[in-house]
């Protein structure tokens, strides 16, 4: 009596991934306002400062994050830019 016996092969692909890579967006960060009739009035959300103190900011839409990224790398955030844009701002492109 001769048995066979079958192997199955599998084949996972995995990703390794590090915090961040599945929103690979630049978001858009608001630093503080100039009123029409005033100076700058800087808010508590520097880029500068989070990346220099790896403290988070807030982008528009609603993400927390530590920035350290090269934000020229990536397309901008499809929420930011609608936010952005319904507020008058104008962005670049990408």
């Amino acid at each position: 009596m001769s048995t066979q016996s079958e192997t199955e092969l599998r084949v996972v692909e995995v990703t390794r991934t590090d915090d961040g890579d599945h929103e690979r967006f630049t978001h858009v960060v608001l630093e503080g306002y100039t009123p029409k009739d005033g100076e700058f009035v800087p808010l508590e959300n520097s880029v500068v400062e989070g990346m220099i103190n790896a403290t988070p900011v807030r982008a528009l839409c609603g993400k927390v994050w530590v920035p350290g990224r090269d934000p020229q790398r990536y397309p901008i955030c499809p929420t930011c830019r609608e936010i952005a844009s319904t507020m008058g701002w104008s962005l670049p492109e990408g």
